[in-house]
């Protein structure tokens, strides 16, 4: 085989090996894919909010829902990734003919897949709320690519940091740095409502461009035209920082 098909197919079975694991632990599975569902409705009817929003606050809540679930849940891969470490699992794969980075692209493509089908039930739960985007098929196709493109960058945030970490026991202090990015953010609230330091933080947050280019792109209320290319070019700047330092990272382990 050539070497670009040669990797497709490594890569692909450790992506077989991940959706395994699903059989394995279906109620991890399940929790991630209902948890953003229980933000959604704790926020859109319980706990309110919509400080400085115009318009109805659930077209305003969804698209930043959609982006902070794309930020969240990292956690799986990250304990995935240090248990392979810790166990030696990744070592033995190492030593195997194997194209290097396989089993990393695996995990994300994995979890990507997990990601499209969370997007999907929060997409379906939202249309069940009464939600409709008003930006036509093109504007929701475009959205939806905006939304993984942002969690692709932030899973190779993740899984460089569990290649740092190194013990599944870190993981859960490194993941807690996730909720400053998706708090300090718009998905809830209006930044024209906030001080003006917090209000210039949460504009310059790449979730919150994500979330304003979605809003646009859908037609809600707190989008604002020109964002798209900054909610490009945010995580394509994160990548090209992440991905390579966590394949050169992984190519030092076993030296």
């Amino acid at each position: 085989m050539t070497t670009p098909a040669y990797a497709l197919t490594d890569s692909w079975t450790m992506t077989r090996r991940e959706l395994a694991r699903w059989q394995r632990q279906p109620v991890t599975v399940v929790v991630n894919l209902v948890f953003p569902v229980m933000l959604l409705l704790m926020f859109g009817y319980l706990v309110g909010g919509g400080r400085g929003v115009s318009g109805d606050y659930l077209d305003f809540l969804v698209p930043g829902m959609l982006a902070l679930t794309m930020a969240f849940g990292l956690e799986g891969t990250m304990v995935a990734v240090t248990q392979d470490l810790d166990k030696g699992v990744i070592d033995r794969f190492r030593s195997m003919p194997m194209a290097n980075g396989a089993v990393l692209v695996g995990r994300s493509a994995a979890d990507m897949l997990q990601s499209a089908l969370g997007l999907a039930v929060l997409l379906a739960v939202a249309a069940a709320l009464g939600w409709r985007p008003q930006g036509g098929a093109a504007g929701f196709l475009g959205a939806v690519g905006l939304l993984l493109l942002f969690r692709f960058a932030m899973l190779w945030i993740g899984i460089h940091l569990a290649l740092v970490a190194g013990k599944p026991e870190l993981v859960q202090a490194v993941q807690i740095l996730v909720w400053p990015v998706g708090f300090l953010s718009n998905a809830f609230a209006a930044p024209e409502s906030m001080p003006d330091w917090l209000g210039t933080l949460v504009q310059w947050n790449p979730m919150s461009q994500t979330a304003t280019a979605v809003r646009d792109l859908f037609g809600s209320p707190g989008g604002e035209p020109g964002h798209v290319w900054a909610a490009v070019a945010w995580p394509l700047a994160l990548l090209a920082v992440f991905f390579p330092l966590a394949v050169r990272r992984f190519a030092r382990l076993s030296r």
